[in-house]
């Protein structure tokens, strides 16, 4: 077995044809291709899967029953693996517990920052407060000036009941007490002053009086023990200077060993770090627990159409109750009408302000009328409900909206006015109820950007004894946000919820965690790193890749980015093709020698001897120019934006990352359309207006989200072709005989499926401590079917065997049906002429499922006039599936529509109508536009990163164009 390279032999994984290869350990290998050649399944589905196998099984036959058991990939052998480690691009889970904060552990050492080094306030008064020892509180009573009077007395919680407090403090051999601020003696014989049983008296035990020496340290020690003990935690001390008189008033002072407000007489538990955590209950706000956010019923949902009456329905949730509930519900509103000198058949928008204001939110006493509002009610309804249907329903209308009781800062008031540092906190605290206080909370931490958070724990003062406390938290912080900043994370804020992040942001963070892990001699895998970068910030992520291989490390990377490719030690380009026509490894060498293999269509890229060309002719703005315009964006760090989209034109968003460029795009502009054209729940982004929006027919979203996360989607059932092509065998005469109609050639509805298998071809066998076994099912031998619905053949074959047709062979056998063959032929336009019909969604490629959208639009007729958006459609694709990509965005542009593409790729940005860069920077510098226009002018302002990018792209394609003038690409395959 040979230390120095992976061995792979007989990979048959998906469509690898019995790929064997020597993978040289410890260095930077990237892994390149056609999209669909087989990247993924080499990398992760067998070499991956197979450390991971041999993982888990080297692990106890007891720990195994505790972890998922894993399938052997299709392959002879793999020798060499270490111990692998994968960090996928992928969504993290929608959890709105989870932040960036506590995925990189961050979190963690903050909680043990505040909870040991943090001031405490009151988060009444603001006042700081401490926890001081009984020494403490003897050495400032000390400090008084010699010859003072002092008394000691111990708060006791009488809870109505003072005289039985009383007789019990006589009892233990109490002589004195304060009640209610008078002292009283506590005799035998004399009679206790009366005590209200309906009210709290406040009652003070007078533990001693002394007067200061140097001679009492160890009584004063003793009596301020007891009058800590009796009063709970809490001691008053009333002192009186040595030439005070006799009829001088007590100075009086508080004191505790806890956590106590003198300002509030509240007491406060011991701060750990559990109680800075808002996942637990001892931390967390009581009214949101720790979410930051509570549902409640939105107006815009509960009233969507404001022109409607209040007699036509204007109140959607009781549209759909009952006639009697919606009787009596008409008959109370048409009262509050009257009330305020209006009728049922008004307008609710043309509604006095205060009768609206009556019907949602209620009226109670005004002139005699009260009316309970809509919003109150729906909740009540919400809480007292016992069906669960009529619950659910409801709860449609409702949105999450900010805590009041925290401010959605997601902890308790206490915890908030725990602080650290000087100045104010990024956080307005009248948010949260609490006063203006020196420093920064735990919160106010997380609501900084990562670069901004790094500045604030560079910058941060701290005493000798914080300093003590809180130097290891501190460099682990430290660490941990140079390495997020290191891979090109520097603009995301630290509480930024984890489900919001792309896949590659995702992915970086999962990479910034295990940089700081600084494991050796590990295996990284990594999907794609660079997606969602800008070319800027490439470089930063690159030295991280870099730096883990320096580190010992063996480093395969699936990637496109011609930067990356140029950068690795080995590049492996599989193809040459897609699909059947892939899966081999066309060349493994040095990115210098790959250029000169005529083998590699990377090759041939990276020389310039073939390149991305522009499909058809620029469209220039001219005067006459239709605009869809959003006007005063604010969203998250957008300035106030007033962004234009000429119509019918290839428009690029770009900026570096965290400019705002998803924000306006998919935030405001995709949402706020979608709720005006398609009543969709979601709120779009704060904003003035949309105009020019009566331009657009309709909108598509096309993104690389997979078809369907079960084996039964497909590109068939995707794109609506299954249902044509079920009609047609339900059409045969054979099939009219048996009385069979389209739906029993689904495999997903009984009838017709094969009932074993559940129409899915294959079994699971459950192995108890080895692992499951995926066996072709017997009755129906994989094909889904039962045996007499595969009786009906069109053309010779059955519905099983025309799913297994690829795209190119379905043209011909559906050439007379052009209902069908128009679909195909769309799908083979786009470049998967090579996929079946039938092949299981969970197996396509995020390029492949993108295009698979892409056809589907393609094949809708449409008279133009459709916005289409896209969000980064270069992810994912090789150089020769973009110069495809940008045929189809372009088809779909020459028949009228208009396409918002938010892109980094400069072959894009290079081919677009019209460029919209924001920035200068990301987070808090950007969210403006730096420059707008087309990419020559783009390419010309220097205060644009993006336009020096492409400006460099500009010059070395020409570089490259008079190197290559006498080269063909025609050698190299080019599926």
């Amino acid at each position: 077995m040979s230390k120095n390279c992976i061995r792979v032999g007989g990979a048959r994984e998906h469509n690898l044809k019995n790929v064997s290869a020597r993978i040289p350990r410890d260095k930077l290998v990237v892994f390149t291709g056609p999209s669909g050649s087989g990247k993924s399944s080499l990398v992760f589905d067998t070499i991956f899967a197979e450390g991971r196998r041999k993982y888990v099984e080297s692990l106890s036959a007891y720990a195994r029953q505790f972890l998922d058991q894993l399938q052997k990939p299709d392959v002879d052998f793999i020798e060499g693996l270490s111990p692998a480690i994968a960090i996928e691009q992928r969504t993290a889970a929608i959890n709105p517990r989870s932040t960036i904060a506590t995925t990189t552990e961050l979190f963690d050492f903050l909680r043990l920052l505040f909870a040991h080094a943090g001031q405490a306030h009151c988060p009444d008064s603001g006042a700081p407060i401490s926890q001081r020892t009984t020494s403490d509180i003897v050495d400032e009573i000390l400090a008084l000036s010699r010859g003072s009077r002092v008394m000691l007395l111990a708060p006791v919680a009488a809870k109505r009941k003072g005289e039985d407090t009383l007789r019990r403090l006589g009892r233990e051999g109490f002589v004195r007490a304060r009640i209610d601020g008078k002292l009283t003696e506590l005799t035998k014989n004399m009679r206790l002053p009366p005590l209200s049983p309906d009210r709290e008296h406040e009652i003070e035990a007078v533990v001693d009086r002394l007067v200061i020496d140097e001679k009492i340290r160890a009584r004063l020690s003793d009596s301020t023990e007891m009058a800590l003990e009796w009063g709970s935690g809490v001691l008053i001390v009333l002192h009186k200077g040595p030439k005070d008189a006799a009829e001088t008033p007590w100075r009086e002072s508080s004191h505790s060993n806890k956590l106590y407000s003198p300002a509030t007489g509240k007491i406060y538990g011991r701060l750990t770090p559990r109680h800075f955590s808002f996942n637990s209950p001892l931390g967390a706000c009581e009214a949101c627990l720790g979410l930051g956010r509570i549902p409640a019923f939105d107006p815009e949902l509960v009233v969507p159409d404001a022109q409607k009456t209040l007699r036509d329905g204007v109140i959607a949730p009781w549209n759909q109750s009952g006639e009697r509930m919606k009787a009596h519900s008409l008959k109370a509103l048409a009262q509050v009408a009257a009330h305020y000198g209006s009728d049922m058949d008004t307008p609710f928008n043309q509604l006095p302000k205060e009768c609206r204001r009556a019907v949602l939110h209620g009226v109670e006493g005004r002139n005699g009328f009260s009316f309970e509002g809509i919003l109150p009610q729906l909740r009540r309804i919400v809480s007292d409900a016992d069906a669960e249907a009529t619950a659910r329903r409801l709860k449609g209308f409702m949105r999450p909206k900010t805590c009041r009781q925290c401010g959605g800062l997601r902890l308790r008031p206490e915890i908030l006015a725990v602080r650290l540092g000087e100045g104010q906190g990024a956080r307005k605290q009248k948010a949260a109820g609490l006063p203006a206080l020196p420093g920064s909370s735990i919160m106010d931490v997380c609501a900084m950007s990562v670069s901004k958070a790094r500045r604030f724990f560079d910058e941060l003062r701290l005493t000798e004894a914080q300093r003590k406390i809180a130097g290891e938290p501190i460099a682990a912080i430290r660490r941990r946000l140079e390495f997020l900043e290191r891979v090109g994370l520097g603009y995301l804020n630290l509480d930024r919820e984890s489900g919001t992040l792309s896949g590659g942001e995702s992915q970086r963070i999962r990479l910034a965690t295990q940089i700081g892990a600084g494991l050796v001699g590990v295996l990284y895998v990594l999907d794609e790193p660079s997606v969602g970068l800008h070319q800027r910030d490439n470089q930063k992520l690159l030295e991280t890749l870099l730096h883990l291989r320096d580190q010992g490390n063996s480093v395969l990377v699936v990637e496109h980015d011609e930067e990356t490719i140029r950068r690795a030690d080995v590049v492996a380009d599989l193809g040459p093709g897609a699909g059947k026509n892939g899966g081999r490894i066309v060349a493994m060498s040095s990115p210098e020698a790959l250029e000169s293999n005529a083998q590699s269509l990377t090759g041939k890229y990276l020389s310039g001897q073939c390149r991305v060309q522009r499909p058809g002719a620029m469209r220039r703005v001219h005067p006459g120019q239709l605009w869809l315009e959003v006007l005063g964006a604010e969203e998250n760090n957008l300035q106030s934006t007033d962004v234009r989209f000429p119509l019918q034109t290839l428009t690029c968003v770009t900026g570096v990352s965290g400019s705002g460029k998803s924000t306006l795009v998919n935030r405001i502009l995709k949402r706020a359309l979608a709720k005006k054209w398609h009543r969709a729940k979601e709120k779009p982004g704060k904003h003035r207006a949309i105009r020019g929006e009566e331009n657009l027919e309709r909108m598509a979203t096309v993104n690389q989200t997979p078809l369907g996360r079960t084996p039964r989607s497909n590109p068939a059932t995707f794109t609506g072709v299954f249902q044509d092509i079920r009609e047609v065998f339900a059409r045969l005469p054979a099939a009219r005989v048996r009385g069979f109609g389209p739906g029993r050639f689904s495999f997903n509805v009984q009838g017709g499926r094969c009932e074993k298998c559940r129409g899915d071809g294959v079994m699971q066998m459950d192995m108890q401590f080895l692992p499951p076994v995926y066996v072709v099912c017997e009755s129906c031998a994989g094909k889904r079917y039962n045996r007499e619905t595969l009786e009906i053949a069109y053309k010779g074959r059955n519905i099983a065997e025309v799913l297994s047709l690829t795209v190119d062979e379905a043209i011909a056998f559906f050439r007379n049906i052009p209902k069908i063959r128009d679909v195909c032929q769309t799908l083979a336009e786009v470049g998967l002429g090579y996929i079946q019909l039938g092949q299981q969604a969970t197996t396509l490629s995020g390029g492949e499922a993108q295009r698979v959208k892409i056809a589907a639009e393609l094949s809708k007729k449409s008279a133009g006039r459709v916005l289409y958006i896209m969000d980064e459609p270069t992810t994912g694709l090789h150089f020769h599936d973009v110069d495809v990509l940008l045929k189809v965005l372009f088809q779909l542009r020459d028949a009228g529509n208009t396409l918002i593409v938010v892109e980094h790729n400069l072959d894009v940005i290079q081919c677009a109508d019209w460029i919209i860069d924001l920035g200068p920077e990301g987070g808090d510098q950007g969210g403006r536009i730096v420059a707008e226009g087309a990419p020559e002018h783009l390419a010309a302002v220097p205060e644009s990163h993006t336009g020096r990018c492409l400006k460099r792209k500009i010059e070395r394609d020409r570089r490259r164009k008079r190197r290559n003038s006498n080269k063909s690409c025609a050698s190299v395959y080019c599926p």
